[in-house]
């Protein structure tokens, strides 16, 4: 899904456009046993209740495409009868009004789902009309042609409010607050089907981790059945292997400096598309050719890349490559350059040593105060 899909979706959640039919949920206590299961109409709720599961299907919908949010396709073989995808599509076409397939999608996510604490399993179904849309881009809600039915999934941690003092005002004196257990926004969460090219896709599922390193393997497997790309850090850890790994004893300040200018390029080039950077192996090997990296280390490419991150692995670019600062470290100085501003950064030899040079340019500050980018010695001045 791109991310004017996703935002369209993200609009239904609000009491104007809202077409939710149903809402059921299980609440889940730490020793994974179920406390309360509840199922009713959306609209039935009271409007304070339901902005305030507007507020969590909406944060169900939100964080980077490829880190937090990522389409996943459903192999072939979950599609047939007793599979995962069927099952969710059987869900979905219940309208969540069948007990039984309820029940069986709640025990499938406490047992696979990994989480110390309590937790809510929210799940809705959704039949959104999805407007027609003209040559230009603008929405024809009286062209509609589709009526996309779909069911969301959170899973939210509910945990005790924090201690406290609070103004009790009919006696009128300050007490302890009594603790209750509030639900927290979504640790995760699935919209099914996705909304692909503005349409109904069976094929895949989108999913929700709001910590983009810990995806839950287990659990997506059990759940969907849908291979999982490597977390955002993992593919950054992966690039970082692979560059260095490649170049060798050519990977110096300057080359890595290169490779960042051209990705940056790239980045920019790419800003206004709706899909994120996604680079593939041969992507990833024109990069290092046009950064000036040597045809002898390329020829070893190919298996480097294999090895690292696995021939069809693809890697976001937003994932393995800073686009707020380039950085370079030691073990006593660090030093970021704002992305578009590498031209300041070069490297010499002084004195027979390995130096970085910086260039000053515009004001200079040091711990906040103003100061001369140079200040000559006396002989200098003499």
């Amino acid at each position: 899904m791109t991310k004017q899909e996703i935002a369209e979706i993200k609009k239904q959640f609000t009491p104007k456009k809202c077409s939710v039919t149903k809402i059921c949920g299980c609440y889940v206590d730490d020793e994974k046993e179920k406390k309360l299961q509840f199922s009713q109409a959306f609209l039935a709720l009271e409007e304070e209740e339901m902005y305030k599961y507007f507020e969590i299907l909406r944060k169900n919908l939100t964080g980077t495409l490829g880190k937090n949010l990522m389409t996943l396709d459903f192999p072939l073989e979950t599609e047939a009868e007793g599979g995962t995808q069927e099952f969710l599509l059987r869900l979905r076409d219940s309208g969540l009004n069948d007990e039984e397939l309820l029940t069986v999608f709640y025990d499938r996510v406490i047992e696979t789902y990994e989480y110390v604490g309590n937790y809510l399993i929210l799940l809705i179904h959704d039949s959104y009309d999805v407007p027609g849309r003209s040559s230009d881009g603008l929405e024809m809600e009286d062209a509609s042609d589709e009526v996309f039915h779909f069911i969301m999934g959170c899973i939210c941690p509910v945990d005790l409010s924090k201690p406290a003092l609070s103004y009790n005002s009919v006696e009128n004196v300050f007490q302890n607050r009594v603790r209750d257990r509030v639900v927290s926004m979504p640790a995760t969460g699935f919209l099914f089907p996705a909304f692909n090219d503005r349409t109904s896709d069976i094929h895949s599922v989108l999913y929700y981790s709001k910590d983009p390193e810990e995806l839950n393997e287990n659990f997506v497997t059990a759940l969907f059945g849908c291979p999982l790309p490597m977390s955002a850090g993992s593919q950054k850890e992966t690039f970082h292997a692979l560059i260095e790994e490649t170049l060798e004893e050519e990977c110096d300040v300057e080359t890595v400096k290169n490779i960042h200018d051209r990705m940056t390029q790239l980045a920019e080039e790419h800003k206004d598309e709706p899909t994120p950077l996604i680079l593939d192996k041969n992507e990833v090997k024109t990069i290092l050719a046009d950064s000036g990296v040597s045809n002898e280390k390329l020829a070893a490419f190919d298996e480097k890349y294999d090895t690292c991150a696995g021939s069809a692995a693809e890697l976001y670019a937003g994932n393995v490559m800073s686009s707020r600062s380039f950085e370079v470290k030691t073990p006593d100085v660090v030093i970021k350059v704002s992305p578009d501003r590498t031209d300041l950064l070069e490297t010499r030899k002084i004195d027979g040593s390995d130096c970085l040079v910086i260039r000053l340019s515009g004001e200079v500050t040091v711990n906040g105060i103003s100061v001369r980018a140079y200040a000559p010695s006396e002989e200098e001045e003499a």
